[in-house]
């Protein structure tokens, strides 16, 4: 399990596929960590060299300060790119994992050939709403919005099998203050103008059953970006990668071998 230190905050990540060969890399969705990658990576050609990291505060990733910001978020996804001598890459953020990659987009498009935008906007939701959900937490700890967060993140279908308990024991096992921090960087977010200049290749994947990020919600944010794809997967929730992992693989890949990668 390597660990990587970003300007003091040690990193988890992780590396599969060719070593040379063209880089993805993945950032994973608010109160999740790493795992959420599993079913797509392994459906995903093996020639291409698949990086995906813990964001701060969640899996085995360090949480320097009880407080974070958006510009931390894409600072640490920058940095981690510089280390690995990642160049060229496409960019695959899921919910908030897409807000960095929209920022990291803004900042440094030197790094990137193209960007998956999945299950994200350019603003989600709003302070009031964020503050809400960090005073709950706080109060009762993520067991308390455990069950609300499973039904937006998932079909009915799927929060009826066994495998539900997986993924919401990665929830509630996630640190409170990673969590709450990484709510507080989303609250302070507002992409639309950065997002709407960007000049780069854009897939947006929303899923049809989606309670965080709806497919309107999504489809507003690819129509900032001129040339953008939109892709609406059915029969899927927030986290499609989990639900859909054959869906979601295979839209990708599409994605990739349009833009040459």
């Amino acid at each position: 399990m390597p660990m990587i230190d970003l300007d003091g905050t040690a990193i988890h990540w992780r590396e599969d596929g060719a070593a040379e060969g063209p880089a993805l890399v993945f950032a994973n969705a608010l109160g999740t960590d790493l795992r959420i990658w599993d079913a797509v990576i392994a459906r995903l050609p093996a020639h291409y060299r698949m990086i995906r990291y813990d964001m701060r505060g969640h899996g085995l990733s360090d949480l320097p300060a009880a407080t974070c910001t958006m510009g931390q978020l894409v600072r640490d996804a920058e940095r981690l790119l510089e280390r690995l001598e990642v160049r060229d890459c496409v960019f695959v953020g899921l919910s908030v994992g897409g807000m960095v990659a929209q920022g990291l987009a803004a900042k440094r498009p030197d790094l990137l050939r193209g960007l998956v935008l999945s299950h994200t906007a350019a603003r989600i939701g709003t302070r009031e709403i964020w503050a809400a959900r960090i005073g709950e937490v706080r109060a009762g700890g993520i067991e308390a919005i455990a069950d609300g967060i499973m039904e937006k993140w998932f079909t009915r279908a799927f929060r009826a099998t066994p495998e539900l308990r997986l993924w919401r024991n990665m929830v509630t096992r996630q640190p409170v203050d990673g969590y709450t921090a990484i709510c507080q960087a989303i609250a302070g977010t507002d992409f639309y103008t950065t997002t709407a200049a960007l000049d780069l290749p854009v897939l947006a994947i929303a899923g049809a059953k989606d309670g965080s990020t709806p497919p309107d919600l999504v489809r507003e944010t690819a129509g900032l970006v001129a040339g953008a794809r939109f892709e609406l997967l059915r029969g899927a929730g927030h986290l499609a990668c989990v639900e859909t992992p054959e869906a979601y693989a295979a839209c990708l890949t599409g994605f990739l071998t349009s833009i040459g990668v």
